[in-house]
């Protein structure tokens, strides 16, 4: 095995519906890697609307339609094509449900996750809670109950929470996504070198998935030697 792993960096924001749906598609490619476990998956921060308000008040069809001027006929139908992709995916999003919420503290939540080996586990909850379950992904009491689910820490979570701890690596993942140059998200940075935009087919993960990993590979080849077993000693005075 590999002494450290391939990095895959996905910029995104709970609140995106093209995000869930590209983990899923980039999950279907990861799948198809034989050595899927030498690669190391890595959630990035990024807000949409970092101004956002929460609004309990309001599903997102209805702040969709009054923040671009639209009927709400013609937000529906804007939104019909998003919710057959994912369903294509198998994900039945619920836009009647979900509740418009600033992404700050989840964002926050996900970086404690992922310093605690649960990050990915994380950024599903969170997905699921906005689009499927209609849960309120800025409410603190919400937040601890997706994070022990995953397994961690309801105390330690509250701490987190009610602090302003992982800030500032938000604030830094949206500052080097302005440096990468991540203009939407989903984003997806394969080893620092290429680059995917937006929900992709899965086909089109996998082609740079294993062109990246390769590069990689050949680059970091792996310290385990072939042995041919023969008589031996070892410090202990043993000879066989």
């Amino acid at each position: 095995m590999p002494t450290h792993k391939m990095k895959v960096e996905i910029w995104s924001d709970v609140m995106c519906p093209f995000c869930y749906i590209g983990k899923r598609k980039f999950e279907t490619a990861l799948a198809q890697m034989p050595d899927s476990a030498a690669i190391e998956v890595t959630w990035k921060s990024f807000q949409l609307q970092p101004d956002l308000v929460t609004d309990t008040t309001k599903n997102t069809i209805t702040h969709l339609a009054e923040s671009k001027g639209w009927t709400m006929d013609y937000t529906r139908q804007a939104i019909g094509h998003v919710m057959q992709m994912a369903e294509g995916v198998g994900l039945h999003y619920n836009f009647d449900k979900a509740v418009v919420a600033n992404s700050f503290d989840a964002h926050r939540l996900s970086h404690y996750a992922t310093a605690m080996g649960k990050g990915n586990e994380m950024e599903e909850e969170l997905f699921k809670a906005y689009f499927v379950d209609g849960k309120n992904t800025a409410d603190h009491a919400t937040l601890m109950a997706l994070a022990v689910h995953v397994g961690l820490d309801e105390q330690a979570v509250k701490a987190v929470l009610q602090s302003d701890k992982y800030a500032a690596e938000v604030r830094q993942d949206i500052y080097e996504a302005s440096q990468v140059g991540v203009s939407g998200v989903p984003f997806f940075v394969f080893n620092n070198k290429y680059a995917v935009s937006g929900a992709q087919d899965s086909k089109v993960f996998l082609e740079v998935l294993q062109k990246a990993y390769a590069e990689w590979e050949s680059a970091n080849p792996t310290a385990v030697i072939e042995v041919k077993e023969g008589a031996v000693c070892t410090p202990k005075g043993e000879c066989k």
